[in-house]
């Protein structure tokens, strides 16, 4: 998962400048998904709802921990009774490691809610965004890793520890579960000389944020190459997207990330803060490429991979089982995706539901509602709430439902 890059920052959804042809070739030769959803508009929740299947309103994760690069305690910590993707695929003989931006509570301290506590064997993570050159702050399951060690590209640092896991694993004949977060092109983005000389007419801010891309997508290549190397990747799901849309107000030198079409940025609820890119690639189950159009999430990827082994899917789940859209089975989502953020949202709403065709976007404080056709206007240029009084009224009621069942939820009802 990369942080913070938008739908529009990859070459194979047509950004202009940014090329990505490990991004491009798994695009071409997988499972590519044009309408993804991010489970929220900032990083820590949406980590949240790729490991546990469950909105992060559910258990009280409901923005970014804290992220000012100091020891000051996170804000959120992942709870203990919540059941993730690791802990799951453990118990089945997996080897489990995280990789990268953790984001999900401290490795000590009042916050404590490390990877190791949550299902994983081992780590090599950063509580929250570091630099991506040079970064710092790095732990281990047994303590913090020397800064001699910490030394050039991030998204390189991470992916060699990743890929010595991968190896030790193959080694020992044993599946493997590596959960593996970029910072990349999260803020402060830099990137070495050699990741920006292809970038240097557009200086200052543009060319790190590309280079920072352009590292991310080499280490993706060196994932998919380790995998055929090590004559694993047949058998391996490899699953990519962004933890949600761009930072900025608005596309600029001093904020360059790309949200395509779509309205909105990181923070927001409009397309542009929550679609982002999306791929997947498993060669034995798929061998021909497909572009996916119905709506999924980052929620959907653990009743997906419980499904794909075969294992029962708990019901209190807000993602679904994607493998009848992914065999071509069914051609449209058959759950609604509810959406609820806090804090600054950039013009829009703090609660949306998206069901088919239609978005609803509201506060649920009185004020007009927003109703979006997504198939005639993804851009979200037209609302059409005073004309479709009924399906606003419809939706609503089930958004209002859905967020009383996130707060028995919280109590552990």
């Amino acid at each position: 998962m990369a942080d913070d890059q938008g739908w529009g920052d990859t070459s194979y959804n047509g950004h202009h400048i940014l090329s990505t042809p490990n991004l491009d070739e798994m695009a071409k030769a997988g499972i590519r998904f044009d309408r993804f959803y991010s489970g929220a508009p900032v990083c820590s929740p949406t980590r949240g709802s790729v490991l546990t299947g469950r909105h992060p309103f559910r258990y009280g994760i409901f923005f970014a921990n804290a992220d000012n690069g100091t020891d000051a305690p996170s804000k959120y910590a992942l709870p203990a009774r919540e059941r993730t993707l690791a802990e799951f695929l453990k118990p089945l003989g997996y080897a489990t490691a995280h990789f990268g931006k953790w984001h999900l509570g401290d490795f000590a301290g009042p916050k404590r809610s490390a990877p190791t506590d949550n299902g994983f064997d081992e780590f090599y993570s950063t509580t929250r965004k570091v630099s991506t050159v040079n970064p710092e702050a790095y732990w281990t399951q047994d303590g913090p890793v020397p800064s001699a060690d910490l030394e050039g590209d991030d998204s390189r640092i991470l992916m060699d520890a990743a890929v010595a896991f991968i190896e030790k694993s193959v080694q020992r004949r044993q599946p493997f579960f590596a959960v593996i977060w970029f910072h990349a092109p999260h803020e402060p983005v830099v990137a070495t000389q050699r990741h920006r000389a292809p970038y240097t007419q557009y200086p200052g801010k543009p060319e790190n944020y590309y280079g920072a891309i352009a590292s991310l997508d080499e280490q993706m290549g060196r994932l998919r190459e380790t995998l055929r190397y090590l004559k694993v990747e047949q058998n391996t799901m490899l699953w990519y997207a962004s933890d949600n849309g761009p930072e900025g107000d608005r596309q600029s030198s001093a904020s360059p990330g790309n949200s395509g079409p779509f309205r909105g940025r990181k923070r927001s609820l409009f397309e542009g803060g929550i679609r982002v890119p999306a791929l997947l690639e498993w060669p034995a189950r798929f061998p021909s490429p497909r572009v996916i159009r119905a709506a999924a999430s980052t929620s959907d990827y653990l009743p997906t991979i419980l499904a794909a082994l075969r294992q029962p899917v708990p019901k209190q789940l807000d993602g679904i089982n994607l493998l009848p859209l992914l065999e071509g089975r069914k051609q449209l989502r058959q759950s609604p995706l509810a959406f609820e953020t806090i804090g600054d949202t950039r013009g829009s709403p703090k609660l949306a539901w998206v069901e088919d065709r239609w978005k609803l976007l509201t506060d649920l404080d009185g004020k007009d509602d927003l109703l979006f056709d997504l198939d005639a206007d993804p851009a979200e240029t037209t609302d059409l709430a005073t004309r479709q009084p009924r399906i606003c009224a419809a939706l609503r009621a089930k958004l209002i439902h859905w967020r009383a069942s996130c707060a028995r939820s919280r109590q552990g009802l």
